[in-house]
């Protein structure tokens, strides 16, 4: 199923409409999963940094239909990812694919604050924004297989996953090209009167990009509502920040554009986080948002990951700041969940994915006349010719 259909609420993707999520819609039913949801307060552990804005507060409201919808679609994330790991070294995708696995609470926390009149629009780590935008599992398998039942029909792969009905405005190849187009988007938004905001993603690695610069500069200009939100997991092409940026404090970057430096390993600071710049980029205009992440796999798949930092960094990541492992840990501390529930709802949520992935390698390729469509926007009995200019002629659609 959708992960928008079974998470959404006014305000917020990620979460269950009253009543939507019972326990049986999560495989639990009798067993005394709490879905409730009454407000938990919690105190968000990593402060927040501020540049020319005054940090949000640490103390976080939640629930525990929230939370367990955070550890559920995390870990749905978690298992799509390592599954398009497998898939790859198999061979069933080919060209690049780059794995988001580690990132999952950026995804999570920042739907947790957004809703239908958002934006959002990223780089080529896009697999687990598409499904948090209200994609599904099916639709990013076939994609990546190049299958007809793919968000983009099987043409745009890995790096192109897209859903305009979501709000989803593409992954993007090319480095830090995305955020110009972010601001268009924003531009758009104050234009309609729509009371959105546009998040425009990028990693560490395209922070210094020049476009990064003009965009935020015009966005000032016009008081734009749009998030710039750099996902820094520490390390650019096999490059670490530090060898790649004079200052890695991203948050600051935008000099006259206020920022905030987040934890973007816990879902609830990226919640808190989102929540605060949307309202102040509605009124005020741009707003730099740094969120501190970590990524387990290499750059891309032709990337080890292991040659420009020590597995023990990778291992230690993983044992103290896994985003999937905090949710679990505050499921079971405050007694939403048991051991047992959890396990419960990571076997189904496997299922899901591999249901899904089953499917995905059923789907047929694209239509050989598919190559020519999408090219112009109306019909103006253009013909594409092949290199012979004689055996294959095409009128384009």
């Amino acid at each position: 199923m959708a992960v928008r259909q079974a998470l959404r609420r006014a305000g917020g993707r990620l979460l269950a409409t009253q009543g939507a999520m019972a326990p049986a819609a999560l495989g639990v039913a009798g067993r005394g999963l709490s879905t409730s949801a009454e407000p938990i307060t919690l105190e968000i552990p990593v402060p927040f940094k501020g540049h020319n804005v005054e940090p949000p507060s640490r103390t976080v409201e939640t629930s525990a239909q929230e939370l367990t919808e955070f550890f559920r679609t995390m870990f749905v994330m978690r298992r799509m990812e390592i599954a398009a790991d497998s898939l790859y070294k198999s061979k069933f995708i080919r060209g690049f694919c780059h794995l988001y696995d580690g990132q999952e609470a950026v995804c999570v926390g920042m739907e947790a604050a957004l809703n239908d009149k958002d934006c959002i629009i990223t780089a080529y780590r896009d697999h687990c924004t598409h499904l948090g935008r209200g994609g599904t599992v099916l639709e990013v398998f076939a994609e990546l297989m190049g299958r007809k039942d793919g968000c983009s029909l099987g043409k745009g792969g890995s790096m192109h996953m897209y859903n305009k009905k979501g709000g989803f405005y593409g992954g993007n190849g090319i480095v830090g090209a995305q955020t110009p187009l972010g601001a268009g988007l924003a531009f758009a938004q104050k234009y309609l009167k729509v009371e959105g905001v546009t998040l425009a993603m990028y990693g560490d690695g395209a922070a210094n990009q020049g476009q990064l610069f003009e965009a935020m500069n015009i966005s000032a200009l016009w008081d734009l509502p749009v998030l710039y939100v750099c996902e820094n997991n520490h390390y650019g092409m096999g490059t670490a920040e530090w060898r790649s940026a004079k200052s890695p404090e991203y948050y600051k970057r935008g000099d006259y554009v206020p920022g905030l430096k987040v934890d973007g390993m816990d879902c609830l600071a990226v919640k808190q986080a989102v929540k605060f710049a949307k309202e102040y980029a509605l009124k005020n205009g741009p707003m730099v948002l740094e969120m501190d992440t970590y990524r387990y796999h290499g750059h891309s798949m032709s990337d080890p990951g292991s040659t420009y930092r020590t597995r023990d960094e990778i291992s230690g990541v993983r044992q103290e700041r896994d985003p999937i492992e905090r949710i679990r840990k505050l499921l079971l501390s405050h007694e939403i969940a048991t051991v047992a529930e959890l396990k419960t709802i990571e076997k189904e949520a496997k299922k899901e994915v591999e249901d899904a992935l089953a499917k995905a390698k059923e789907s047929p390729s694209p239509d050989s006349e598919e190559l020519f469509s999408h090219i112009y926007r109306k019909s103006y009995g253009a013909q594409a010719y092949g290199a012979d200019r004689k055996e294959v002629v095409v009128t384009l659609p």
